[in-house]
């Protein structure tokens, strides 16, 4: 069997690898600062041009309108080369069944050569960089709000798989909370959350809001990480304490919040687009001053936030976060030693047919 080498040079083609579920969550395991490091300088590198990353492309379902499966085409340069993409399924009725509602792959093709050279398990890469994008996010931002102190007190809305990485990438890069207030819609979950983060000393005084916006509320920092595909927090009250929301899931807030919040975004086109929030407020006013900047540039220290207004970061989800985190993944899965090529997935180059 042949070797495995990161990534193959421009004289050869590449071997062809599988990587499992199983193989990621053991790399990405205890690395938390390091995904989250990794986030920060794909961001910048995006922010400098040194990306590709095309706009998403939704398949939808006349008779299924709440799935969809989404292709994320993109390339990173430099000395960390990349080129591939993610193919990512929302099926929110599988929960129904016991399943999970996403699923997803992610493709590495060799910079040089084009050739493919990694299939990866993909719905913890995803949950991972989505993660650390934001904590990565609430921790620059909070930095750049002159007069307002660190938050104190998180609210989650939407307890699901995303929730509980977004609350462990908070954690374990360094932030602790005096409170943290919870709500979803199926009040099970959010009792199996809040009861998950007894014990331990970093989530404070725990509670389980009675709906949406008294959650938001109680928050200094605000998590909305539901499957919302329309806007369902209307009072604009809900924001008056000015808090910082990581609005994960995009399309929580109406458009009224958005138009009265400080807006960051990860990238202006991806976000204006496919009826998220901030798409929905730029239609309703014709305008997009509400978009005060985007992370990369918070991250470059281009800007600073006001301390009197909330501040909504809307992260449409890059495919080069995605990207960067599989190559990294792959390269700690072929140093292990725990990855073997998939023999003959590819034909010879003089195959005939």
């Amino acid at each position: 069997m042949s070797a495995v080498t990161t990534p193959p040079s421009t004289a050869t083609a590449p071997a062809f690898c599988v990587i499992g579920g199983d193989t990621v969550a053991a790399v990405l395991a205890g690395r938390h600062r390091t995904v989250r490091d990794l986030v920060d300088r794909t961001y910048r590198a995006h922010g400098e041009g040194r990306t590709v990353n095309p706009h998403s492309h939704f398949l939808r379902f006349p008779d299924r309108p709440e799935a969809r499966i989404i292709a994320l085409p993109a390339s990173v340069s430099g000395e960390r080369a990349v080129n591939g993409i993610k193919w990512i399924s929302s099926y929110p009725r599988n929960t129904e069944a016991g399943l999970a509602r996403a699923s997803a792959v992610l493709v590495l093709n060799d910079p040089d050569t084009g050739h493919p050279y990694a299939c990866l398990e993909s719905s913890l890469i995803s949950a991972a960089r989505t993660a650390a994008s934001a904590a990565l996010a609430a921790e620059r931002l909070s930095e750049v709000r002159p007069g307002r102190a660190r938050p104190r007190t998180v609210s989650f809305v939407g307890t699901g798989l995303i929730a509980r990485h977004i609350h462990t990438y908070l954690v374990e890069t360094g932030w602790s909370f005096d409170r943290t207030t919870v709500f979803d819609a199926d009040p099970a979950h959010a009792e199996t959350f809040r009861a998950s983060l007894a014990g331990r000393p970093a989530s404070g005084e725990l509670a389980v809001a009675a709906d949406a916006e008294t959650a938001i509320r109680a928050g200094e920092l605000v998590v909305l990480a539901t499957t919302a595909a329309r806007p369902h927090v209307q009072d604009p009250r809900c924001l008056e304490h000015a808090p910082l929301v990581l609005h994960v899931s995009l399309r929580d807030l109406a458009p009224a919040l958005i138009t009265g919040a400080a807006n960051v975004l990860d990238d202006v086109d991806h976000c204006l687009r496919a009826e998220t929030s901030v798409h929905l407020a730029e239609q309703a006013t014709g305008r997009r001053d509400f978009v005060t900047g985007t992370l990369p540039d918070y991250l470059a220290g281009r800007r600073t936030l006001p301390s009197d207004r909330p501040v909504v970061f809307s992260p449409f989800g890059l495919g080069v976060l995605d990207l960067s985190l599989g190559r990294y993944v792959f390269e700690q899965a072929v140093a292990s030693g725990g990855v073997s090529p998939v023999r003959g997935f590819f034909p010879s180059p003089d195959a005939s047919g």
